[in-house]
């Protein structure tokens, strides 16, 4: 009876466990200078791209998780305004309601006759499949330019879907998990796209 109790539990969880809506891979592209001796040297600042809100909790939880990756590849911090190289960053975050395509009734009608008289049939299909859950659609922006003159020498873009209901939705864990994903291999391929799960 034990082990039966047992097996019944981890059952459980493992149906728990596949409720959870699986988390997709995060799209990174990546554009640079073919001269990449200046990047991962010297101080940089986080800062807001024009037209973002640098004051908003979301943008503050991406600095922070860019400003970690940075330090990775050997970038000091400084304040804004007073590094050699300055990371513009951008995020938006849209939901996606995706919906049931066509009636959820279906009704067919059927027919036939032979050597052994006719038939009529009907049928009705319903589809109660539940409707599928919104999805969170994450772009991170990012430009690493020279302050002094301006230049830009390198520029990704990440972008990341997951279900409303995954915890990855949640800007503090999907955060770290972009600007991760953002860096893998950095520099990168200059105009690839890659897939980083």
């Amino acid at each position: 009876m034990k082990h039966l109790r047992l097996a019944f539990a981890l059952a459980s969880l493992a149906a728990l466990s596949a409720c959870v809506a699986p988390v997709g891979p995060v799209q990174v592209t990546r554009f640079h200078l073919p001269d990449t001796a200046t990047l991962g040297k010297g101080t940089i600042a986080v800062e807001p791209a024009p037209g973002s809100d640098g004051k908003s909790l979301e943008w503050q939880t991406y600095q922070v998780a860019v400003q970690r990756q940075l330090a990775l590849l050997g970038y000091g911090e400084a304040a804004a305004g007073q590094s050699s190289q300055v990371a513009q960053l951008r995020i938006a975050r849209d939901i996606l309601e995706p919906g049931h395509a066509g009636s959820p009734v279906s009704v067919g009608v059927g027919g036939s006759t032979g050597s052994y008289g006719s038939g009529l049939g009907l049928g009705i299909g319903i589809n109660l499949s539940p409707k599928p859950a919104a999805q969170v659609q994450t772009d991170l922006g990012l430009m690493i330019k020279d302050r002094a003159t301006g230049q830009t020498l390198w520029e990704g873009r990440a972008s990341f879907q997951a279900s409303a209901k995954s915890p990855l939705a949640d800007t503090a864990l999907a955060a770290p998990k972009m600007a991760e994903a953002l860096f893998k291999g950095f520099p990168g391929q200059s105009g690839e796209t890659i897939e980083v799960k």
